[in-house]
């Protein structure tokens, strides 16, 4: 595969590793069809387009890792210049990809494969603050739902949501403090601003896309099918 992969460059890893077991299908979530094609080919084919993106990494399902390269050949994905084996965490498969990225990238973005109707707009979105004084930025949806806690089904605390939103993909960080982050602990990770956040890096937020949603349910696999 080739691609552009020159220093400096904005690199862009995909985590595709998910099982998808409460999709209730025989392969992984990424490749569930979505609309006449594996639903990895969402975000291969839209990352590759983004005149942002310069570099693409797939972390694959283990075993998967052969339709992966096919899939971005089908595709005619010039950026995609590795697909390595993802890992049974989400960030142990992130971290698999990062080790991919070549030590002069300034930018790395990480987008979920569950989340396939990624646009340019909200790539720009979180590339803006990383020239404004951050460490990265993540997309967001505002919380509009009542919050409750509960503990064996009885309610403990509703949750005030002042203050509070819902985190999306594409993160875009530099690429020094995302390494630095993934150089510890990797234990309790949900996405990688998290960990960014525990090394002491600034996170902005930004914009999110209600389109951006992931993918865990048959229902929600045809909903973003229906937005297609």
């Amino acid at each position: 595969m080739g691609g552009s992969g020159e220093v400096g460059a904005t690199w862009a890893l995909i985590a595709a590793a998910g099982s998808g077991e409460r999709l209730g299908i025989d392969r992984p979530k990424a490749f569930a069809v979505l609309g006449e094609r594996p639903l990895l080919a969402e975000s291969i084919d839209r990352l590759d387009r983004c005149p942002l993106v310069d570099a693409i990494v797939v972390a694959a399902p283990p075993g998967w890792e052969e339709p992966s390269i096919l899939l971005a050949e089908e595709l005619v994905a010039s950026k995609v210049v590795a697909c390595v084996t993802g890992g049974a965490t989400r960030a142990a498969s992130v971290a698999a990809a990062l080790a991919e990225v070549p030590d002069g990238a300034l930018v790395v973005i990480v987008h979920d494969a569950a989340r396939p109707l990624v646009v340019d707009a909200v790539i720009e979105r979180v590339l803006g603050p990383l020239g404004e004084g951050f460490d990265g930025a993540v997309p967001a949806l505002a919380v509009s739902d009542t919050l409750k806690r509960i503990r064996d089904r009885a309610v403990e605390q509703t949750v005030d949501r002042e203050g509070l939103v819902a985190a999306q993909t594409p993160q875009a960080f530099l690429a020094p403090v995302l390494r630095r982050a993934f150089s510890g602990d990797l234990g309790g990770a949900t996405d990688c601003a998290s960990l960014v956040e525990r090394s002491g890096g600034r996170v902005a937020v930004v914009d999110g896309d209600p389109r951006l949603m992931k993918v865990t349910t048959p229902a929600d696999l045809a909903l973003v099918e229906s937005w297609l």
